[in-house]
């Protein structure tokens, strides 16, 4: 269905008006979308994608108590606790053996092993139930008026042209991000690194392999052994960045992770390989994350490699501390509002920039490395399991800094 014309046969375009609109719903989008809809606030949620798209999109989940907290305390679903897995801990398997972090006992906390998938669905219903205004599947989208008030213009899934006119504007459209790009280059500084490999990525229709997630180091480089369902896992081994997915068979991938995982004692439970892909790894940070009235949240303003699990994490705590400050902000229409918000969001992010390097630095393989290389790493993790305290510092930073700090 196109657009009706008027009479100097323009397309006519519809108009909204409403207090925040929000250009990306994922998971960050929609839990704004959720927060400011129980404070009273107003918004309109797009996103280029359709749902289902976003549904057969699969990714891993692994989400700390605060995340788990906000979707349950907030009335977005319970599903996370009787769906998903609790994890008390992780196995370190280095040097020929293999070694638990505690989570439990080390910090009394814990993580709950459920997909990014999931988070998604249940955002999604708790906003068509609540009569939430998100728009799927939209395309041509165009936004302006960053200083006064903003507009976002789209094309929605029948064709007819829209435009969405707002107090507030967030960009919550990923890594390649169309609202990120709108602030001009004197108005923001970028912070990037790129990593010299990348994670091949399955999913096989498997019974787990250990009860928890496996990170493993070899000479052969990283694994990690990580769980879906009861009879779906998910695994991951370092790779080049070129490396071409479709051109590894079942047989040679599982070659690949046993013998990487045998080096430290352990031997995977097999099965048909179903999903098959190569992530990048980088690191990003946009400061600030705010310009005039537009503001961005998760991956549109900072991306993390995966090996801490922060991600998703990172994107629900910055829509929590946004949903406060957007709340001030509509109240006295001041986007000053917003400067606090990039403040407070980038302490959490640049802790979890470190961890996340840390991590990756410690258990990856780089590609020149030599034996020294090899043996210092494991010497690193010998002295983090032997450690206390440096233990506590692995398990606290991976379940989530307490209070959302």
């Amino acid at each position: 269905m196109s657009s009706p014309r008027t009479p100097s046969g323009t397309r006519s375009r519809s108009q909204t008006r409403t207090q925040v609109a929000v250009v990306g719903a994922g998971p960050a989008g929609l839990m704004l979308s959720h927060l400011l809809a129980r404070a009273g606030i107003d918004s309109v949620a797009i996103d280029l994608r359709t749902r289902r798209e976003i549904e057969e999109t699969h990714r891993a989940g692994i989400l700390e108590q605060d995340s788990v907290d906000l979707l349950v305390d907030t009335g977005v679903s319970d599903r996370v606790h009787r769906d998903g897995y609790r994890h008390d801990g992780i196995e370190l398997a280095f040097g020929g053996a293999s070694h638990r972090i505690d989570f439990r006992g080390l910090v009394g906390a814990s993580t709950q092993l459920y997909p990014q998938t999931d988070v998604f669905v249940d955002l999604a219903d708790a906003r068509a139930r609540d009569g939430g205004d998100v728009r799927f599947g939209v395309r041509d989208v165009a936004v302006d008026g960053l200083a006064t008030t903003p507009a976002v213009r789209f094309t929605d899934a029948d064709g007819a042209d829209h435009e969405v006119r707002a107090d507030f504007l967030v960009g919550a459209d990923g890594s390649r991000s169309l609202c990120r790009r709108q602030v001009p280059e004197a108005a923001r500084r970028q912070y990037f690194r790129e990593y010299p490999f990348a994670w091949f990525g399955i999913l096989a229709e498997a019974p787990p392999s250990a009860p928890e997630l496996i990170y493993n180091h070899s000479a052969r480089g990283f694994a990690l052994i990580s769980q879906r369902t009861e009879s779906l896992q998910r695994m991951y081994f370092q790779c080049d960045p070129d490396e071409v997915a479709d051109a590894w068979s079942d047989d040679r991938i599982w070659d690949e992770l046993q013998g990487r995982l045998s080096a430290n004692g352990h031997v995977l439970k097999e099965g048909p390989i179903i999903s098959r892909t190569v992530l990048p790894f980088r690191s990003f940070v946009q400061e600030p994350m705010h310009h005039g009235r537009l503001v961005l949240a998760g991956d549109a303003a900072h991306t993390v490699p995966p090996t801490g699990a922060k991600g998703l994490n990172l994107a629900l705590a910055d829509v929590r501390v946004l949903a406060e400050e957007l709340e001030r902000a509509v109240d006295a229409d001041d986007p000053a509002r917003l400067a606090t918000y990039s403040e407070r969001a980038l302490g959490r992010v640049w802790k979890a920039q470190h961890f996340s390097y840390w991590m990756t630095t410690m258990l990856h393989t780089l590609p020149d490395a030599s034996p020294f290389d090899v043996r210092r790493q494991e010497g690193e993790l010998s002295g983090l399991v032997a450690s206390t305290a440096g233990s506590t510092y692995l398990a606290e930073a991976y379940t989530g800094w307490p209070g959302g700090r």
